[in-house]
């Protein structure tokens, strides 16, 4: 099935009809159906490329009870995104070729979005020795992130080897930065409200120390460094000074570390417990000023579903993480589009184009142009909604945003010129064979 997008604002700006043949973008401009073309009404609507996430936790293999390359494949295409990093740290952990293609496979059977397994830097996430870098580099899933994200890699010789070894064949380390030592038992951020709850702090100093020493060893060894989560506004500024100085480093911050802050923990809701911790208002204010000036360069959601007997109890024992592909759309056009801070061109940078350079992946990220993949997102930025996580292709209940009413929905999602969904709704997969 071909198909025909009528009058679509493509990138925000001037609405154009754009024609999807064989899986690619066949022309633009104004455009006469035919019977054999399916037609999309795109009046009112904001037509993007496809988004990639750096940062989402899959789970699988190990821990479908919480998600599964299918489900969460599911809500990354109903929140508009066509390509995913799936996180490292599964059980078994991916740290070897055979568990990375794993990965891969059954991301390309569920055929919802293009599944990119992220490698282990270390064994077993254990940060004492290399994993297998080089052969999950060669494997069919050819893998170019590596991160031991939930762990900091903490050892600077190891971080020093790590670099060294990626940077043979591009690819690139994505640091989790949090120095061990400075957050024992930590269960949120240090400050004014920590003090007040009683509960022990996790200093912005533990991520921006880490920051500046790995800043410092990319630069040394000339390899490519990417930052993941970044939440305080020294940080921000580090990642600045840092590339000033011409050093290879990218940077990423959540939707969630966008709009809440810690005082949401006063309700002692697990909900609103993650790592790194939600910050104060003046950092949330700092990292959205970061992406305006292009110090932090992309978008990824730490997508993080857990079961609910992992949230659904006291704040000391809940798992730390958030779920965030079905909203993330929503809060960048709440916190970014609306306050004037990023326009939609913007927003395709730092949620498509950028991340998929970042990631090396292929046919993503690309311009919605004549003959290229159409990798697309067709988006209602007039609609409400009220985001009830029980209504979500998710297994992840564990929304921090439940009950708030965001702006803009997904109206379309096409994957390789193939509609996964249509009227904001799941339509079918992309065949396998094709």
């Amino acid at each position: 099935m071909n198909y025909l997008i009528e009058q679509a604002a493509i990138l925000g700006g001037e609405a154009q009809d754009v024609l999807i043949v064989d899986g690619r973008i066949a022309q633009l401009g104004s455009i006469e159906a035919s019977e054999k073309i399916q037609v999309i009404d795109g009046r009112g609507l904001v037509l993007l490329p496809g988004m990639v996430d750096p940062h989402t936790h899959l789970r699988e293999p190990g821990r479908e009870d919480a998600e599964t390359v299918e489900t969460g494949s599911q809500a990354a295409a109903r929140g508009g995104y066509t390509a995913v990093h799936a996180m490292a740290n599964s059980t078994p952990v991916a740290d070897t070729a055979g568990v990375v293609e794993q990965v891969y496979e059954l991301g390309r059977k569920a055929g919802w979005v293009d599944v990119r397994p992220v490698g282990a830097v270390t064994v077993g996430l254990e940060g004492k020795q290399l994993s297998e870098i080089g052969a999950m580099a060669d494997s069919r899933a050819a893998v170019k992130m590596f991160s031991d994200d939930g762990i900091c890699v903490s050892d600077p010789l190891l971080m020093r080897r790590a670099l060294e070894y990626v940077k043979a064949f591009d690819g690139v380390i994505a640091q989790h930065a949090q120095e061990p030592r400075l957050t024992e038992g930590a269960q949120m951020n240090e400050g004014e409200v920590s003090s007040v709850l009683g509960l022990p702090g996790w200093p912005a100093v533990a991520e921006e120390s880490i920051i500046a020493r790995d800043v410092l060893l990319a630069e040394h060894v000339g390899a490519r460094l990417h930052i993941c989560h970044v939440s305080t506004a020294g940080s921000v500024e580090i990642i600045r000074w840092a590339k000033a100085r011409g050093i290879q480093v990218t940077a990423e911050v959540t939707p969630h570390h966008l709009l809440l802050t810690d005082e949401k923990v006063r309700t002692f809701d697990p909900v609103f417990k993650v790592n790194p911790p939600l910050r104060r208002a003046e950092d949330v204010l700092a990292l959205r000023a970061g992406l305006a000036d292009g110090t932090i360069d992309v978008i990824g959601t730490d997508h993080a579903p857990h079961p609910a007997e992992s949230k659904e109890c006291e704040w000391g024992a809940a798992a730390m993480g958030m779920t965030g592909l079905e909203t993330a759309l929503s809060v960048l056009q709440h916190t970014l589009v609306e306050t004037g801070l990023l326009s939609w061109a913007d927003i395709a940078r730092i949620t498509s184009t950028t991340p998929a350079l970042i990631g090396r992946v292929a046919d993503q990220g690309r311009p919605i142009a004549v003959g290229e993949p159409a990798n697309l997102v067709l988006i209602d930025p007039a609609a409400r909604w009220i985001v009830d996580p029980h209504t979500m292709a998710t297994k992840g209940r564990n929304s921090p945003f439940a009950g708030l009413e965001l702006p803009g929905s997904v109206r379309a999602t096409f994957f390789h010129g193939h509609p996964t969904v249509l009227d904001g709704q799941l339509a079918t997969p992309r065949p396998t064979h094709v």
